[in-house]
């Protein structure tokens, strides 16, 4: 087996905006679905009130505080990061006719930062927020017309950054709409299938024509999606739970395979017409979806089971999904199940399936850490959980995947998603905060800062 990874691979960690900007009012920013969960996707939506808080107006401040965080990202020797532009910064309301220059000024200077250190910008379009005046206004993704507004605010983007960022992504983990239609969509929780689809579909559209208008207006970058990597196994060898595997798979597969082929695969059709949904396409949109994204990305945490026996189909939350528990595997304190080969698997099973470039854009275990006494924070659980992660992505280079970078999710701790708390870390960097927004927001180096400096400077001849 090959112990060094590839010389141009690229080594790095992964941010949202909305989960470490803070910032929520400054500069002109606008109202984001993000700001209407203050106790993260699996919490209640609330409309902001004058004179209320929420953990993330805050979060860790990297509004104001990135110089120090990319230095610190440059000690590790990070050659590339992910990161989100908040939509709202750069049209608050979502369809303004020009756009904010002091949104757009605050990333001219995040990416010049990071130019500094030759750390690459990997930038989301949208990750788990949009404005929520398109909400409002026309229904969110439901409408054709929030197409147009993000088309305009991916163009202007582009237009801005194509000489300082030349890697892209559309939607973060764009399968999730399914299980969470309002971070999504922008759509009630309780939209039917048939609206859901029809909004995923206008977002389809739209991450095909933002493909489009990066190739012409940044002809040097390439731009891919990002899907939730939600592989399942099935529970026995049971034929009905490998047949149901399978279907359950392609639920999440079908977006990939829209935003790399261009077009519906032929088995949604059955899909659609056994569940009453009838999609509004139209000759144009088949045009429009023939952009197939330059490389693949997604986030890896977990695998999980299917099985049809309704004695055996005792679920667990876990991230967006809900899953059988795979007996043979160990679980994190939040119930998510570790499974290192699975990322393997997972490698191989896309790169089989679409024949393009690779990217895990996140990969990394939500623990509660120990201050000691002296200051250190001893994370061997992480360390480990993060060498069995990427000596299963040398597994997959060798086995001929192509694999462009990894970067981890939260090198610094951040507002967790799911439940906006700051208890679950994934950071190699403590942020002093706590569930309740108490802290001085001090930054220290963990233990696994120290092991993931080395990882990249030894190309991953260090791992265990």
């Amino acid at each position: 087996m090959t112990q060094r990874f590839p010389q141009d691979f690229l080594w790095g960690g992964a941010v949202a905006a909305n989960q470490v900007e803070g910032a929520w009012q400054t500069d002109g920013k606008g109202l984001s679905t993000s700001d209407l969960q203050p106790q993260g996707i699996f919490g209640e939506r609330v409309e902001r009130q004058a004179g209320d808080s929420g953990i993330k107006d805050v979060a860790i401040d990297f509004y104001h505080r990135y110089p120090d965080d990319i230095r610190l990202f440059a000690e590790m020797g990070f050659t590339v990061l992910r990161t989100s532009i908040a939509w709202t910064r750069i049209f608050p309301e979502g369809d303004e006719s020009q756009p904010n220059e002091a949104g757009l000024a605050y990333y001219d200077r995040l990416f010049d930062e990071m130019a500094k250190y030759n750390i690459q910008p990997l930038v989301t379009l949208s990750h788990y927020e949009m404005p929520y005046g398109l909400i409002k206004k026309y229904g969110g993704w439901g409408s054709r017309t929030t197409i147009a507004c993000f088309v305009k605010y991916a163009e202007t983007v582009f237009e801005r950054f194509k000489h300082k960022v030349k890697h892209w992504l559309t939607f973060n983990e764009i399968n999730m709409s399914l299980h969470a239609p309002f971070t999504g969509v922008g759509l009630p929780e309780e939209s039917n299938k048939q609206a859901v689809y029809q909004a995923i579909h206008h977002q389809l559209v739209a991450s095909a024509l933002a493909v489009k208008a990066c190739h012409q207006i940044v002809p040097e970058g390439k731009i891919g999606n990002m899907l939730l990597g939600a592989m399942l196994y099935p529970l026995t060898p049971n034929p009905a739970d490998v047949m149901e595997t399978l279907q359950q798979n392609r639920d999440w597969l079908f977006f990939g395979d829209v935003q790399t082929r261009g077009y519906y695969p032929s088995y949604m059709t059955r899909f659609f017409r056994e569940n009453g949904i009838t999609l509004d396409i139209t000759e144009q949109d088949k045009i429009d979806l023939r952009q197939p994204v330059d490389f693949i990305s997604f986030s890896y945490y977990m695998t999980g089971c299917v099985t049809t026996d309704d004695e055996l189909n005792q679920k667990e939350r876990g991230n967006i999904l809900n899953m059988v528990p795979n007996p043979h595997l160990a679980s994190s304190e939040w119930g998510w199940q570790i499974d290192p080969e699975g990322l393997r698997y997972l490698l191989n099973v896309l790169y089989d399936r679409y024949q393009k470039p690779l990217f895990i854009v996140e990969n990394g275990l939500g623990a509660r850490d120990t201050v000691e006494a002296d200051g250190s924070i001893n994370d061997d659980y992480r360390i480990a959980y993060l060498n069995d992660h990427l000596v299963q992505v040398r597994e997959a280079i060798d086995d001929g995947v192509e694999v462009l970078g990894y970067t981890c999710w939260g090198p610094i701790d951040l507002v967790s998603a799911s439940k906006a708390e700051f208890s679950k870390r994934y950071g190699f960097i403590y942020v002093d905060r706590d569930d309740q927004g108490n802290g001085t927001l001090t930054r220290t180096r963990k233990k696994s800062f120290f092991w993931y400096q080395d990882v990249i400077k030894t190309h991953g001849e260090s791992l265990k």
